[in-house]
């Protein structure tokens, strides 16, 4: 079984190429930034993914967690890596130093989180949750609870949760049913909170959770939800921890994958009510929570990257280790990786993760600016684009996640099916991310909805016409002018995909949802091109300048593959929607019972 080995040079060259890192350390918010300083960041958080986290994923999947006595027990080595994490200050890269953070530029901070989800995604989704609810907790809090909380969780001494769904209120939050009452200066919540990961566990001094509850006299729907900050354990006038909060965990789900991470059904209240705080207005909650959110979808989408890269890794070992049969053009046997399906499958994982993390770093890249910018336009335009590119980050990163992990266990063989060479791990733990943090049919609709058919396709437009630039500059190329040719016929392709859009939708109000996934994919192809394109152009600069790295080729290689081999699946996706798939509204329910009757 492959070792994982954090990709440190291609993290460094999508941030330096991509997604600005050098023009946002031009800027006095993050004047810390150096390459000096982003180079050692990067080794050293390499070395400690693969040397501290990594050896904990298979044990991690094959121990899980247990649940006794109403504590969550957890995997062997889980408690030693979470601590030298904490003690690394891992956790305080991208905060504000007022609460103890370092300041970093977020999109630094993403590559990093990657590392950790590929070296063992059951484990880094502790840190993921936790980050998340400190930016919740930051821009929406009071001063008072963020001077209490904040730099405990910033530190990694206390983790953080994100309590949404219900029974039953699924991705319907409008009619979750938890409740809290005032009682003085805090709220007493009650209610059951189900999925929710690392809800308990025994590896920080505190748990913090955010939770989505109601008032007495709050209406009806979304805009009766208000959002409570409630610890595991209450915590005093000074700050020390005190006696435990009415929190306690039901149960825990058994999963497909991610058998590590403790998945809880969590009950507030069940006693005397869990002590609760508010946070931002009352009413305002789910505002509030899609700060955590928004946060989560990208970090979600990294994740699909993640266990592409673990994925691509193990696959690309095997294929150089196992020995089977003579090759085409090959007169001795030898690795399977000399097959060229093998190749291709390689190439596909390898295009994929390569084009799902410029894209996703470049979307963090638009939130850096967005917080840095002094001029509040180009803040505006920054924080849009990063808007726009969320829902295909998270949607399109994991969809394609699925291909990329089948492709390990099929590059494997009939060993991939089997548990002990791990590609069935990765396949496992991958199916998870379509699903949480918003399905990706939400992605879609999202995409759709309110980022494109609410501004008419001003944000779109923006990202085409970022596009249209990278093609320019591609077509003078000798090697990328083919390329360009392609890239700009997807370009011309989604132009007219989006008017169909924005026209038909105003017509049929059916039209959004029925081809709202197939839009979200055709644009996350487009992107994915364009990002890898970009790659590929720098890349070649480089080599211009005298650079002679191996990687500098590959990585042109990689775009001229993708380019040929996978771009051309925007075509189906924007034939869906210039039809409207009128069968799917057709389709009605006596046709989906037929069958049956």
């Amino acid at each position: 079984m492959a070792d994982y080995k954090a990709p440190v040079k291609d993290m460094q060259f999508v941030l330096e190429n991509i997604s600005r890192m050098p023009q946002l350390a031009a800027m006095t918010t993050f004047e810390d930034a150096t390459p000096d300083m982003v180079s050692a960041i990067l080794e050293e958080a390499g070395r400690v993914s693969a040397a501290v986290i990594a050896p904990t994923n298979v044990t991690g999947d094959e121990q899980g967690v247990r649940l006794e006595n109403g504590t969550v027990k957890i995997p062997d080595g889980f408690a030693d890596a979470y601590k030298q994490y904490a003690e690394g200050g891992w956790g305080s890269l991208q905060f504000d130093p007022e609460y103890g953070g370092q300041g970093l530029p977020y999109s630094l901070s993403t590559s990093v989180m990657e590392m950790w989800q590929s070296a063992n995604m059951s484990w880094g989704l502790c840190p993921l949750l936790s980050q998340g609810a400190v930016e919740a907790l930051y821009l929406n809090g009071s001063d008072q609870l963020k001077s209490t909380y904040l730099p405990n969780m910033i530190s990694g001494e206390w983790t953080g949760t994100m309590n949404l769904t219900e029974p039953g209120a699924g991705s319907d939050l409008s009619v979750i049913r938890s409740k809290a009452v005032p009682e003085g200066d805090h709220y007493l919540v009650t209610g059951q909170k189900i999925f929710i990961t690392w809800g308990d566990h025994e590896m920080a001094d505190n748990i913090i959770h955010l939770v989505l509850a109601r008032l007495p006299d709050a209406p009806a729907g979304v805009r009766g939800i208000s959002l409570f900050l409630v610890p595991k354990f209450l915590v005093n006038e000074s700050g020390e921890l005190g006696e435990r909060n009415d929190v306690a965990v039901a149960s825990l789900e058994h999963k497909l994958g991610i058998h590590a991470s403790a998945t809880c059904v969590m009950a507030f209240g069940e006693k005397a009510g869990a002590v609760g705080y508010l946070i931002g207005e009352e009413g305002k909650g789910l505002a509030c929570m899609f700060t955590m959110m928004n946060n989560a979808r990208l970090a979600v989408g990294l994740q699909g990257v993640a266990i592409s890269e673990r994925a691509y890794q193990q696959a690309l070992w095997y294929a150089g280790d196992r020995t089977q049969g003579k090759a085409v053009g090959f007169t001795e046997e030898g690795p399977i990786l000399r097959h060229a399906d093998i190749r291709r499958m390689l190439m596909t994982m390898k295009a994929f993760t390569e084009a799902g993390r410029a894209l996703a770093y470049d979307a963090c890249g638009s939130l850096d600016f967005a917080h840095a910018h002094e001029d509040k336009t180009l803040a505006a335009q920054e924080k849009a684009r990063a808007a726009y590119l969320t829902p295909i980050v998270k949607g399109w990163c994991t969809e394609v996640a699925q291909e990329v992990t089948s492709l390990g266990v099929q590059i494997h063989g009939g060993m991939g099916f089997i548990e002990e060479t791990g590609a069935a791990q990765h396949f496992r733990d991958a199916r998870i991310l379509p699903i949480y943090e918003g399905t990706n049919s939400i992605q879609a609709l999202d995409l759709v909805g309110r980022k494109t058919l609410s501004d008419q396709g001003v944000a779109a437009h923006a990202i085409m016409k970022e596009i249209s630039a990278t093609v320019e500059q591609a077509s003078a190329s000798a090697r990328f002018s083919s390329a360009a040719r392609k890239l700009q016929a997807a370009l011309v392709v989604a132009q007219n995909s989006t008017s169909q859009l924005l026209a038909q939708s105003a017509e049929n109000a059916y039209f959004p949802g029925a081809v709202a996934y197939n839009y979200m994919m055709m644009m996350g192809t487009l992107c994915g091109g364009w990002q890898l394109l970009r790659s590929g152009l720098a890349a070649e600069g480089k080599q211009a300048q005298g650079e002679s790295d191996p990687y500098l080729e590959a990585k042109q290689l990689t775009a001229l593959f993708y380019m040929d081999q996978i771009l051309p699946r925007y075509l189906s996706y924007a034939a869906v929607v210039d039809t409207g798939s009128e069968a799917i509204m057709a389709f009605t329910d006596e046709h989906l019972e037929s069958a049956f009757s």
